[in-house]
């Protein structure tokens, strides 16, 4: 290729097409990340067309280049999402008419089987997304048998893409040691005005029943087997034994299938529901520990929002907090799956006000360096990278999931 070519290249605005099988407003760790991808690569000057699934706030008309609507079934445990349909001739029609330079295949579903399947008769390269650890989640729900067809079958998927982008460098380490190829690392970012110790409020932590003095422990997520509340649980009753003097309340914004029984485990924990923007900021704000027990992430926003916020974070040594987290400087981890550590490494937090204060600063100030700008340019270079390895074709793969 000459360079004027790759010069032209590396500055034309792209078509892309991005199929997922959630999106904003939805609220998820995957849907965020999605909406902030697609609002800086339009930024940026690039078209991009969302294909993804109907879902019940779809009242407003968007032109077929911007949103592609496919049909889809009720997800079971995720009330109100849905399960993208396979769309392979609804695809093959549309971008016959009107071609991607390059898709983003963000979930694996039926919806995003068949459009790696359309990509590859109109010869469009691929990337891919490794968002959520599915193979994982199904030893939460009963299904252990499904692990190792789930992990052949993911396996499969994406190794049939240009590259997969991966959100932090363990994960990308697991799954080099499952057989899976071409991985790239795509960290995330977060909106540090947005998620602001300014946003703290005396008037909130009073609803919640919570002085100044007191200690608001935090914990943001969906409240559902995977995320391994019940660590969440037993850390709080043994921080409560270890600190009588100070008083502890729990804070658990989210929801999810473990509600009731986490309702009935802790009569006096504080249950705010599902949030979203500026009062989901608030919330993070008004909080001082930030407890983040999940082994099943492959990143974990909530990491970083937290950290932006200026609370102490507790987490395991892994993903997102593996990335962000320097022990004892800016929070405090466990190494995985050590319940005992998570647990003494919450309480170091809490021995020393002072300490704990210095940990806060030390999170904002990191992760007021970590903003969105710089992660949607790298994605653009990961999707600029995909068309030039790909004049003809994407690349062949020992196993096919589309068969």
């Amino acid at each position: 290729m000459a360079a004027a070519d790759t010069a032209v290249m590396s500055t034309s605005p792209l078509f892309i097409a991005l199929i997922s099988e959630t999106y904003p407003p939805e609220i998820n760790g995957v849907a965020n990340t999605l909406g902030r991808l697609v609002d800086g690569l339009r930024a940026r000057g690039h078209r991009v067309q969302l294909v993804r699934p109907r879902q019940n706030a779809d009242a407003v008309r968007v032109s077929d280049e911007q949103l592609l609507l496919t049909r889809g079934w009720p997800l079971p445990g995720y009330r109100g999402l849905q399960w993208g349909q396979s769309a392979l001739h609804k695809l093959l029609r549309q971008w016959r008419l009107r071609r991607p330079d390059v898709l983003y295949i963000a979930t694996e579903g039926p919806l995003g089987l068949s459009a790696l399947r359309a990509a590859r008769r109109l010869q469009i390269p691929v990337v891919s997304g490794f968002h959520t650890n599915f193979q994982q989640y199904s030893g939460h729900y009963g299904l252990g048998l499904l692990t190792r067809a789930l992990t052949h079958y993911l396996r499969g998927f994406h190794n049939r893409s240009q590259m997969t982008l991966v959100p932090s460098a363990s994960q990308q380490v697991e799954l080099q040691r499952r057989g899976f190829e071409r991985l790239e690392l795509l960290a995330r970012g977060v909106d540090g005005e947005l998620f602001h110790p300014a946003r703290r409020c005396s008037v909130l932590r009073q609803g919640w029943g919570v002085q100044d003095q007191e200690i608001a422990v935090l914990h943001v997520g969906r409240l559902a087997a995977e995320k391994n509340l019940a660590l969440l649980v037993k850390s709080f009753r043994a921080l409560q034994q270890a600190h009588p003097q100070q008083r502890l309340k729990l804070i658990l914004v989210g929801d999810g299938p473990q509600r009731a029984s986490l309702r009935a485990q802790l009569p006096d924990a504080h249950f705010c529901g599902m949030l979203r923007g500026e009062t989901l900021a608030a919330h993070y704000a008004s909080g001082d520990l930030f407890l983040f027990p999940s082994l099943s992430e492959t990143f974990g926003n909530v990491v970083l929002e937290a950290l932006a916020s200026g609370l102490g974070v507790v987490a395991f040594d892994q993903a997102a907090a593996a990335q962000h987290i320097r022990h004892g400087h800016n929070g405090a981890l466990a190494r995985a799956a050590d319940e005992q550590g998570f647990i003494d490494a919450a309480g170091w937090l809490l021995e020393d006000p002072e300490h704990l204060r210095r940990i806060r600063l030390n999170a904002r100030r990191h992760a007021a360096q970590q903003g969105w700008p710089a992660i949607v340019e790298r994605f653009e270079q990961h999707l600029r990278s995909a068309l030039a390895q790909a004049p003809g074709g994407m690349p062949s793969a020992r196993e096919n999931p589309a068969r």
